[in-house]
């Protein structure tokens, strides 16, 4: 049986334990893929001794940067985004990817429209970095927005309407909102969204946030992170199984 998994912490409502293994079972695979819950990155060295017969590991919160000194290699993107969340393993070797550039680019690219000139990413972490690398690779000019604002990134508190219709794509890539905290969102002046906006939402629990159902009631397209997360997975399957 071919083994896979994810390490983070907590990994309580991991999507990704439940595609794969369901993947493994609609594809007949003799496959499985496990959680390890590790409170510190240096016990990855222990999951691998443990389990000699790792092909690939996902990586989420909170190890997407502090995994990368474990690799041996990585892709080009992994250092320019500073974020992994896909590892091969081969012979011993950790060679790391990010899959989350592919997942949000593809899902990304069904609804933007021409009128998408200017974006806000809302978060400054890796996911935020990632979208980052895809809207500087689309061509659309973007803000970071920070509650810890500085050289790279505005305050929410510097948002008016007038800035949020200037920027008619605006991608929540922080966790305010996700599950257990849906009645959380982005402090954003809604008052300036209208039919031409295009608001991501990179949280997939609950599937409406209330960040995407403000902006659905201003006539904006909604999008929330489950297609990212099939995408960026379905990704991370093909990179793992690569000859």
């Amino acid at each position: 049986m071919k083994l896979y998994g994810l390490i983070g912490y907590p990994l309580g409502h991991s999507f990704s334990k439940k595609y794969f293994t369901e993947k493994f079972e609609r594809e007949k695979l003799d496959c499985s893929y496990e959680n390890y819950p590790i409170e510190d990155i240096t016990l990855l060295e222990k999951i691998l001794q443990d389990n000699p017969g790792l092909l690939g590991l996902s990586v989420t919160i909170p190890y997407k940067e502090k995994v990368i000194p474990y690799l041996h290699d990585a892709a080009p993107d992994v250092a320019k985004i500073n974020a992994c969340n896909s590892i091969r393993i081969r012979n011993g070797k950790l060679s790391g990817y990010n899959t989350d550039t592919i997942g949000f680019e593809q899902s990304l690219h069904t609804k933007l429209r021409p009128y998408h000139k200017n974006a806000l990413i809302l978060g400054t972490g890796g996911a935020a970095r990632a979208v980052a690398y895809v809207l500087e690779k689309t061509g659309i000019p973007y803000t970071f927005v920070s509650r810890a604002p500085g050289e790279k990134a505005i305050a929410y508190g510097d948002l008016d309407e007038t800035l949020i219709r200037e920027h008619t794509l605006i991608v929540n890539a922080s966790p305010a909102g996700m599950y257990p905290h849906q009645d959380k969102y982005p402090d954003i002046p809604y008052e300036g969204i209208g039919p031409h906006h295009f608001l991501f939402d990179l949280v997939y629990n609950p599937e409406k946030t209330i960040f995407l159902s403000r902006g659905e009631q201003r006539g904006a397209d909604i999008q929330n992170g489950l297609d990212m997360l099939v995408n960026q997975a379905e990704a991370s399957w093909k990179i793992w199984n690569e000859a």
